[in-house]
């Protein structure tokens, strides 16, 4: 945490928020000892419909207390990638110059942030999350979780000749002109392979792994999502095969 930013670095976290109500407050906690220690940063809570408590009363309640806290109500998003960019929107808009990635409820680390910052601010275009380097862990999800997401780095190894060790990892950071193009580009996912399509997109950019430790039980992964990252690997498997592999 020796790391520290000008007061004047513009820099935001995107954080979709679904159902947070239980871990909302341990959560906002670390977050605020980050921003205090960095001297900056911005929070920006996406929530939309997929939320079922009182997690958008509770997000609306914080803004008002404290600025460094945006919330995003999207009820127009019909899946998780919409509420990612839904977030990544609103953050080019406002002009911050890195913007972090990360999910809710202490499942990524808050205490990572700096090193995130670190590599952004020190060359790198793109920093990414990863438990499978020297000194990432992944903890407490259910054997199949773990099956589908180091299944999934295999497979983006295998068919897309990728090299991060960490291919589906949600935890990660960009600066602004990354963020504008990912905006520009029709991604085909609409699930969790997400991760992996913005990584591969990603591959020409300046990049940097970041070891993380992923904390808290996954989610079920639905088999519709199963099938669109399936989908997914065969089109950019396909434009590989034909030499028209796209990146941003």
């Amino acid at each position: 945490m020796e790391f520290s930013l000008g007061a004047d670095t513009k820099w935001a976290l995107v954080i979709p928020m679904a159902n947070e109500g239980q871990d909302f407050h341990p959560f906002v906690s670390e977050i605020k000892r980050i921003f205090d220690h960095l001297r900056g940063g911005h929070a920006l809570f996406v929530v939309d419909n997929a939320s079922k408590d009182n997690t958008r009363e509770l997000c609306e309640t914080l803004s008002v207390q404290d600025p460094r806290f945006i919330t995003v109500w999207a009820p127009q998003n019909r899946n998780v990638v919409d509420a990612y960019f839904s977030g990544f929107r609103v953050a080019y808009d406002q002009g911050f110059e890195y913007i972090i990635e990360m999910d809710a409820g202490l499942s990524h680390d808050p205490r990572a942030i700096p090193t995130f910052l670190r590599a952004l601010t020190e060359g790198n275009e793109c920093a990414f999350g990863s438990r499978y380097i020297n000194g990432g862990s992944m903890g407490d999800s259910p054997f199949r979780r773990r099956l589908l997401s180091k299944g999934g780095s295999w497979l983006a190894h295998w068919f897309l000749g990728a090299r991060l060790a960490d291919m589906t990892s949600g935890y990660e950071g960009f600066h602004r002109d990354v963020i504008g193009k990912l905006l520009a580009y029709p991604l085909i996912s609409r699930g969790h392979f997400y991760q992996t399509e913005i990584r591969h997109l990603c591959r020409k950019r300046r990049s940097i792994e970041i070891p993380i430790h992923y904390a808290a039980p996954s989610p079920r992964v639905s088999s519709n999502s199963i099938r669109n990252s399936l989908t997914t690997l065969f089109h950019y498997t396909l434009l590989r095969l034909q030499g028209k592999s796209p990146f941003v």
